[in-house]
C-alpha cells in the first residue's frame, strides 16, 4: 500500500517508520544521511509497487548475470513491517567474531525490533546516471561511477568468511598454498609476483560458494537528461550486487593487466583491493581472525587509503547493461510518494541529487 501524504504529516521517508534517524530534524537530511536513507526508502517503495530489485550475481563461469531480488529478501524482513528497525551507519555485530579490533559500521543494518537481532548488512551507493565518462554517449551506453570505501572490503571479507565459518578446513584446502615465504607483504616488488596466484585462489574460493552468495551492496541509480541537472521522466531504480558479483568490479580489471608471463607491472587501487581481500581471508584461515586495520594501513603500496577503488560508468555499464538501466521504472512524479511530509524542505542541497529535489518544487505539487 502506498502511503498518502497527509496535510499535517511530519517530514519523513516512505517505509522508514522506525530508525536511528529522526526525519523531523534537519540534521537527518544532510548529504551523508540522505545518501543512505533515501535509497532505503526507495527500496521499500519498490516493494510497495510489487516490483523487485535488479540483482547482479555471479554464475559458475565467473560472469555477472542479472536476476531479481525482492526487498523482503534484501532486508531479511518485509520492509513495511512494524518489526523492522533501520539502523544506519551501524555495526553488523554478527561479523565482529571474524576480526581483531573494532568492526567498522556499514551504511544500513536491518534489525528485528522484537529481538534486536541483526538481519542484513547493506552497503549503499547512490549513483548518478550518466557519469562524466558516459554522458556524451548514447543512452544505451550510459553508466554510473562507483567509489568504494575500504570498510566495504572488510564487509566483503566477512560476508565470504561467514559462509566458511563451519568449513575452515575447506577454506584451507582451497587456498592450498603456504605464503610464509613472503617476508614483507607491504613490499610491492615482492607481492607483485603473487598477484596472479592470489586471483586464482580467490576465484576458486568464489566458485566453491557461488550457490550461497548473498547481497552486499545496494546501488540505486538516478538518471538525468544527459549531463544536465534535470531528472529524466523515468529516473529511479535499484540494482543490488551480491558479494561475489561485486568482486568482479576489481578482479576483472586486474586480470586484464596480467601479461603473458602471469605478472603485472604495478599495484593499482583495484589490485591492492584484491590483496587486501585475500590477506583478510588468508589470515582468518590461519588465525580464525584478521586485523583489518593493520592490513589496510600496512598494505598501502604508496597509495592513499581514503578509498579502496573507483570504477567509471564505462566499466559498470558492462555489468549493469539492461533495459532498466536505459529506462528506470520509477518516475520523477513518484518522488513525492517517497519523500513525504515536506521532507524536501529540510534537505541541504550539497550534492547534485539533493539539489535537484530541493530546487524542483513542482515534483511535490
Amino acid at each position: 500500500m502506498l502511503q498518502e501524504n497527509q496535510p499535517n504529516q511530519q517530514p519523513g521517508l516512505f517505509g522508514l517508520k522506525y530508525s536511528n534517524r529522526d526525519f523531523t530534524q534537519k540534521e537527518s537530511w544532510g548529504k551523508n544521511c540522505f545518501n543512505s536513507s533515501f535509497p532505503a526508502s526507495l527500496c521499500s517503495y519498490i516493494h510497495s509497487r510489487n516490483l523487485e530489485n535488479i540483482y547482479l550475481k555471479l554464475d559458475s563461469n565467473l560472469k555477472v548475470i542479472h536476476s531479481t531480488i525482492s526487498t523482503v529478501e534484501l532486508y531479511g524482513i518485509n520492509p513495511l513491517s512494524d518489526n523492522l528497525f533501520y539502523a544506519f551507519e551501524t555495526q553488523f555485530t554478527p561479523y565482529q567474531q571474524y576480526l581483531i579490533g573494532t568492526l567498522p559500521g556499514v551504511d544500513l543494518v536491518t534489525q528485528a525490533r522484537d529481538t534486536g537481532i541483526c538481519l542484513r548488512a547493506i552497503e549503499i551507493k547512490l549513483t548518478a546516471l550518466p557519469d562524466h565518462t558516459t554522458c556524451e554517449l548514447s543512452q544505451n551506453l550510459y553508466g554510473c561511477e562507483i567509489v568504494i570505501r575500504p570498510d566495504t572490503i572488510v564487509y566483503l571479507a566477512c560476508s565470504i568468511l561467514d559462509t566458511f565459518k563451519n568449513k575452515l578446513n575447506l577454506l584451507k584446502e582451497l587456498i592450498n598454498e603456504n605464503f610464509d615465504n613472503i617476508t614483507d607483504w607491504s613490499d610491492p616488488q615482492i607481492i607483485i609476483l603473487y598477484v596472479s596466484k592470489i586471483i586464482n585462489i580467490i576465484d576458486s574460493i568464489t566458485l566453491s560458494i557461488v550457490d550461497v552468495q548473498k547481497p552486499l551492496l545496494m546501488q540505486p541509480i538516478w538518471k538525468t537528461e544527459g549531463k544536465s541537472p534535470k531528472l529524466s521522466e523515468y529516473c529511479l531504480d535499484v540494482f543490488v550486487w551480491s558479494d561475489l558479483a561485486f568482486t568482479r568490479l576489481f578482479i576483472d580489471l586486474a586480470k586484464a593487466e596480467i601479461d603473458l608471463y602471469g605478472t603485472i607491472k604495478s599495484i593499482k587501487r583495484h589490485t591492492r583491493t584484491i590483496i587486501w581481500l585475500f590477506k583478510m581471508i588468508y589470515d582468518f584461515s590461519i588465525n580464525n581472525s584478521f586485523n583489518h586495520k593493520q592490513i589496510i594501513d600496512n598494505l598501502s603500496y604508496n597509495t592513499k587509503n581514503d578509498k579502496a577503488f573507483a570504477v567509471s560508468g564505462r566499466v559498470t555499464h558492462i555489468y549493469m547493461k539492461s533495459g532498466i538501466l536505459e529506462q528506470p521504472r520509477i518516475k520523477k512524479t513518484e518522488i513525492k510518494e517517497i519523500i513525504i511530509g515536506g521532507g524536501q524542505n529540510l534537505l541541504s542541497p550539497e550534492r547534485r541529487f539533493d539539489a535537484i529535489v530541493y530546487n524542483s518544487p513542482d515534483l511535490f505539487d
